[in-house]
């Protein structure tokens, strides 16, 4: 599964950003030659003085971003305070601070993008992005974002509230040791999957590992599996996970985890999948194609060595539709120092940046930086083929139908309410899916 340099940039095309047209040299990729903030046609100090606070979640931005803090600050004059936690501590409190008003944080990790537009929590920046006094196009570049990065913050009206600071999707993390002591092949469909993760289930080690918690935040796993089976989250303002394909890929989802799954699986969320998988305690995982940093790191991982990593698996006669998704930075619309957040994002997603965060293993969103030896050094080779892969067959328009409705909070909870029911065999997928489209539906209407 490795590539070589000339299949990994066609992927990149593929993914939907043209390279620029410039030889790759060997031991070279296209961001070592990324312009340096200097080289911008912008007054970095115009805000020198100011302090404005970036708030997040625990993620593999915040710790790529976190070092070079220091250097925006000696190019900008401006101080940041950041304040990062655990992912599902961040995303409960932060809606409750917008709400009430609070003008800080300036600058945070968002999600829920259509909560935040309706709400009015969130300041457009395309009038940003057009000010020359605070953006130097060509210097920034835009064509060179991925393609889904630069499709992703587009609200209906044109109009972008958020910047993509990362791209991952669902990927299939595989103990390639585990799968060979028991004659199993790489799994590509859902059945062959089951399959695979029966075989290799032992007292010590679970077939597969994903997220089954009942809340939101678990919901990626499952909604790729909705979507490659056929479904939908939302459809014309309406739940639309009551469909029959929804209902058979939640009740696979749910023999996989019931039948081949680790004790206790329905309180997993993102970090007990990647523990379990980096301590080889499951053969098998199926999480955002960011692990793959832990997951390489002899230093992190038990399986460093015997680790594979794969593209999504499929229904036999479709193609796989692995949920895709880009973590967003976002202005605070009660912010009192806007312009020194929007440099702070400029700064944060620039080429230059990019290359410096990718060389940590950061899945930016930049085409330039994923060529780069760097990232392929700090993520893998084999690791970002299969990104790259999962996010060309991920589908924007559904993954953007969720994530940016304005409610796609309790939608996100009560679907996940559901899928956990189906994991512990307290309802059939059936009962289960309706009941909790009926509850979202409740929500939407509320």
């Amino acid at each position: 599964m490795s590539t070589s340099r000339r299949s990994f940039v066609k992927g990149l095309g593929a993914a939907g950003a043209v390279l620029p047209a410039v030889g790759l040299l060997p031991g070279r990729g296209l961001a070592e030659d990324a312009p340096p903030a200097d080289a911008a046609a912008i007054d970095w100090k115009q805000f020198a003085g100011q302090t404005i606070a970036l708030s997040g979640a625990i993620h593999p931005w915040s710790n790529a971003i976190a070092p070079l803090l220091p250097e925006f600050t000696i190019l900008t004059g401006i101080s940041v305070n950041i304040d990062f936690q655990l992912e599902t501590t961040y995303l409960g409190a932060l809606p409750i601070r917008l709400a009430r008003g609070s003008s800080t944080p300036d600058v945070f990790m968002f999600t829920t993008y259509g909560q935040g537009i309706s709400n009015g929590w969130l300041e457009p920046l395309n009038g940003y992005f057009s000010n020359r006094s605070l953006t130097d196009p060509a210097w920034y570049d835009e064509s060179d974002l991925l393609k889904t990065a630069r499709a992703f913050p587009l609200w209906s009206d044109g109009e972008r509230y958020a910047v993509p600071i990362t791209s991952e999707a669902m990927t299939l993390f595989i103990n390639k040791e585990a799968l060979a002591a028991k004659d199993q092949p790489l799994p590509q469909t859902f059945e062959e999957l089951l399959a695979a993760a029966r075989a290799v289930k032992t007292n010590g080690m679970s077939g597969i590992t994903m997220r089954a918690q009942a809340g939101g935040n678990s919901s990626p796993p499952a909604m790729g599996f909705v979507f490659s089976y056929g479904g939908a989250m939302v459809e014309h303002n309406r739940v639309a996970f009551a469909s029959p394909e929804a209902i058979a890929a939640v009740e696979m989802y749910g023999q996989l985890l019931s039948q081949a799954g680790p004790a206790g699986v329905g309180s997993y969320e993102w970090y007990n999948v990647l523990d379990d998988f980096l301590q080889g305690r499951t053969a098998m995982a199926i999480d955002s194609s960011n692990f793959a940093t832990d997951i390489s790191n002899p230093a992190k991982s038990r399986v460093a060595k015997q680790a594979g990593f794969a593209t999504f698996p499929h229904l036999a006669g479709r193609g796989p539709v692995p949920f895709m998704s880009h973590w967003q930075a976002c202005i605070n619309s009660k912010s009192r120092n806007k312009r020194a957040a929007f440099l702070f994002l400029l700064w944060a997603t620039s080429k230059a940046t990019s290359l410096r965060t990718a060389a940590a293993g950061l899945a930016t969103t930049r085409v330039s930086a994923w060529s780069s030896e760097g990232f392929k050094t700090a993520f893998g080779s084999e690791a970002a083929e299969a990104a790259l892969t999962n996010l060309q067959n991920a589908d924007v328009d559904r993954a953007k139908a969720i994530l940016f409705h304005p409610q796609s909070r309790p939608i996100l909870d009560a679907f996940m309410i559901g899928v956990n029911e189906v994991v512990s065999g307290a309802k059939s997928a059936k009962d289960a899916m309706t009941g909790a489209a009926d509850r979202a539906n409740a929500a939407i209407r509320g």
